[in-house]
């Protein structure tokens, strides 16, 4: 008998790519996985939880669009018929889904005693077409090598830091701390003291619905409490921007004792401290009356190395299951495996419900075929969400399977258990439960053939569990969370806000007194948004009588600062704006012309005196005129150049008609200019860094990324208009879109269904007449076209455009010359003559 034996679809797809990435928390393996599954034509990710799947589900859903992604839980499916990729639980990973790419997340979940057989049944066989990824800690090397010996092993090292820095009482604990306790009763205690010492804490635990964690998460996210409390959920889960882990315990009940952690249990856990390449770190916590939570030496080696003991084995269970009978269901699950790297997994919560049913009269006398065994065993698949044990679970299940033997659950009991659910009223642990009760259901209706109407009861339960979720975030909140001490408003409202003295420290946070009410952003003051709204004006009028000193020193130092302290703002869909240290104090606008637009300065600014601003604004008008000298100096020259009353007319004419469209023209619009112009004139207009090429005049200069940026921003300041979505700085060749007009101002020119960047073009235009003037080869580079990515259509429209035209002979091109364009009746547009360009330049 063979139990790791590989199944059909396996050997299908034995030639195709296998890589373990392996690696601690914050190395990127998630984000490498959804990279690479978004370059396949299909793809599929199993993840621990239905929290990440989602998380994940909304990211590849912003990439790729809703009806082209699944996402595929327990408790929800959302599943369009077109959908190529699909995140999912690792429980709930379809098999015989054919996809190009599979991964499964925290792949070491193998060795857990209650879900571990799952995760190494899809490491074992869940196959993409084209690339399998397993993604897991150090730890699961070994078994990768023993298990998948052709799979190639990649580590990632971590981003940053993760150091630890001893115990701390809870009132030392750094802002944006997480304190992780192992049960319910010391997440609540934590809590309720954080929320009297530094006005309240988020709380996540693993009870909790996606809904209200994420609520929590938002809250501890944007700044509303700066400390989250959490059971070892938080190992697994959202990223957050989390400075430093605190051990309130460092034991936990795994279901059959107490036991310690395990130092990867522990790095897990910590290793949600530091983001990316921000550095984090760890500590136990000191809590009065209770036991402290010290860390031993080689634990804190070993998770500030990341060095972990290797498993050695995975949990395993058959997947290859006889339905012959239930008797012969339980053996098969039962089996042992034969390999010493696979240990036979503990007896899970369906197989214990299983064996419960089959002591049960009445459902063996209707499990009587192979098709109704199989029936038995996925309704035991049901997961015991309210943590009730096999005994009492299995009652709800033999119902339910008494019912599915006959055809569906009925409607009205179910919805009869639905409407029992759906009450908002109760404490957090009452509404806790009943968040655990409606996933029962949830699960239930997201089972195609088990109600008559599955998609219609599907909603109905995750209505209940979005207003339940709702309502403990709430809770949750009310209870955990003071926004604004007692004492400070009996103190405010005692003395008055005129008497309490105002201090601003480094970082910006404005203080009344001893208590932190809000933080002055630039010129921009917030008050604690936690206040009430009487509160927050008698302390936003406290603030503001005592900030007319920091704003104007302020103003002062803006106006002595250096260059490099100034960015310009150029975000897609957002007003062109100067940032002074990150903070926004002025817009542009309007101005006499592209290259002096109007500095319209922040109406928070306001607050400075009126030499103060115009001393602001002059200085906001000299790194405008560096920065556009910096990045567009030879269109300024060119600018300049069409005001020398010594250049010939033809000249300035075809300078302000260039500088006017931004450094980039067509030549057919320049030929009258152009063609006055003799061979030194042509010279002094090559000097200035124009480039006359067969299609376009263009300035090369004017086409680098950040060049291209400081013009789409000029522009659009001077359109009063939002900054547009620029293509990406490599782009050459881009789609033609409907409207051409951003793109051919940023030095693209229209082939067809194609717009390729005016220098490429021209690169191409010179290849063909080389090829003409040397009377052999093509005059179209297949080399170069190819490169850039061209396609046939775009090729020939460009080709038309050069001169060429299509021909059966060897070279493919003959040169007929250039369509002359008629100019429409009427004459020149006179608004676009190139002396009223010359007269917009003039200052």
């Amino acid at each position: 008998m063979l139990v790791l034996c590989l199944r059909a679809n396996d050997l299908a797809r034995m030639n195709a790519e296998l890589k373990a990435v392996l690696g601690p928390t914050n190395t990127g393996k998630t984000h490498l996985a959804v990279e690479r599954m978004c370059g396949h034509s299909s793809g599929m990710i199993g993840f621990p939880l239905r929290l990440l799947a989602r998380e994940v589900y909304d990211r590849v859903v912003k990439l790729k669009g809703a009806n082209q992604v699944a996402l595929i839980t327990g408790e929800e499916k959302i599943l369009p018929k077109d959908a190529r990729w699909l995140l999912c639980t690792a429980e709930s990973m379809p098999a015989d889904r054919d996809v190009a790419f599979v991964a499964i997340d925290e792949a070491q979940l193998g060795a857990d005693p209650e879900r571990g057989h799952v995760f190494t049944d899809r490491m074992l066989h869940a196959r993409g077409r084209e690339e399998t990824m397993i993604l897991g800690s150090e730890s699961l090397k070994p078994m990768v090598r023993a298990l998948l010996p052709k799979a190639e092993i990649t580590t990632r090292p971590r981003f940053s830091t993760l150091s630890y820095v001893g115990p701390a009482k809870l009132s030392r604990l750094p802002p944006r701390s997480a304190i992780v306790a192992f049960s319910a009763e010391q997440v609540y205690a934590v809590a309720e003291m954080l929320r009297r010492m530094r006005g309240g804490a988020a709380v996540v635990m693993g009870a909790l619905s996606p809904r209200t964690r994420n609520a929590q998460v938002a809250m501890y996210q944007a700044g509303e409490v700066d400390y989250l409390v959490a059971t070892d959920a938080i190992g697994m889960g959202l990223n957050m921007d989390v400075d430093h882990v605190a051990f309130a315990g460092l034991s936990k009940f795994d279901g059959n004792r107490r036991r310690r952690l395990t130092p990867a249990e522990m790095a897990q856990i910590a290793g949600r401290a530091g983001r990316h390449q921000r550095d984090g770190t760890f500590g136990s916590l000191t809590l009065e009356g209770d036991a402290l939570a010290e860390f031993r030496p080689e634990e804190i080696e070993r998770i500030e190395e990341h060095r972990f003991e290797p498993l050695e084995f995975l949990y395993w269970r058959e997947s290859k299951l006889d339905f012959a009978s239930v008797g012969a269901l339980i053996k098969s699950l039962e089996r042992r495996p034969v390999r010493r790297e696979v240990r036979a997994a503990p007896e899970a919560i369906d197989l214990a419900v299983l064996k419960v049913l089959a002591g049960d009269s009445d459902v063996m006398t209707l499990a009587t075929t192979p098709h109704l065994v199989e029936r038995l065993w996925a309704v035991c698949g049901l997961p015991d969400f309210r943590k009730t044990g096999p005994e009492h679970h299995a009652r709800l299940v033999g119902r339910l399977f008494a019912y599915l033997a006959e055809g569906h659950v009925p409607q009205a009991w179910y919805a009869e258990q639905v409407a029992r659910l759906d009450n908002v009223q109760g404490d957090i642990d009452t509404l806790a439960d009943r968040i655990a009760g409606i996933r029962t259901w949830a699960y239930i209706a997201h089972r195609r053939d088990w109600l008559a109407d599955p998609e219609g009861m599907a909603a109905r339960t995750m209505a209940v569990e979005e207003k339940l979720s709702d309502a403990l975030h709430e809770r949750l909140t009310q209870r955990f969370v003071d926004r604004r001490t007692a004492v400070l408003m009996r103190d405010v409202g005692r003395k008055g806000a005129g008497e309490f003295p105002v201090a601003i420290d480094p970082e910006g946070e404005v203080s009344v007194g001893t208590y932190a009410i809000g933080r002055l952003q630039g010129f921009a003051f917030e008050v604690d948004p936690a206040a009430r709204h009487a509160d927050r004006k008698m302390l936003l009028a406290t603030a503001e009588r005592r900030l007319g000193h920091e704003y104007e020193r302020r103003a002062g130092a803006l106006v002595a600062d250096t260059d490099e302290h100034f960015t310009l703002r150029t975000d897609a869909g957002q007003p062109i704006a100067i940032l002074w240290r990150g903070h926004e104090v002025a817009r542009l606008g309007p101005g006499k012309n592209l290259l002096s637009p109007r500095v319209l300065l922040d109406r928070r600014i306001d607050r400075v005196s009126d030499k103060g601003r115009e001393a602001v604004i002059e200085r906001l008008k000299s790194w405008v005129r560096a920065g556009a000298e910096k990045v567009l100096g030879p269109l300024r020259a060119a600018g300049h150049a069409a005001q020398d009353p010594a250049a010939a007319p033809a000249v300035r004419a075809l300078l302000a008609m260039l500088v006017d469209e931004g450094g980039i023209i067509p030549r057919e619009a320049v030929a009258a200019p152009l063609g006055a112009l003799d061979r030194e004139q042509r010279r002094a207009v090559t000097r200035l860094g124009i480039r006359i090429g067969a299609l376009d005049l263009f300035m090369p200069a004017v086409l680098k990324p950040e060049a291209r940026r400081w013009r789409a921003a000029l522009r659009a300041a001077a359109a009063d208009s939002a900054m547009p979505d620029m293509p990406p700085h490599s782009s050459v060749v881009l789609p033609t879109p409907e409207d051409r007009a951003l793109l051919t101002r940023l030095g693209f020119r229209a082939a067809g269904p194609q717009m390729i960047r005016v220098d490429m073009a021209e690169r191409i235009a010179a290849k063909a007449h080389e090829a003409r003037a040397g009377g052999q080869g093509e005059a179209v580079d297949p080399d170069l076209v190819t490169s850039l990515g061209l396609q046939p259509a775009a090729v020939a429209r460009l080709m038309r455009d050069i001169g060429f035209q299509p021909t059966e002979e060897a070279a493919g091109w003959i040169w007929r010359g250039r369509e002359r364009r008629k100019p429409p009746r009427g004459g020149p547009d006179k608004a676009s003559h190139a002396f009223a360009a010359l007269a917009a330049l003039k200052r």
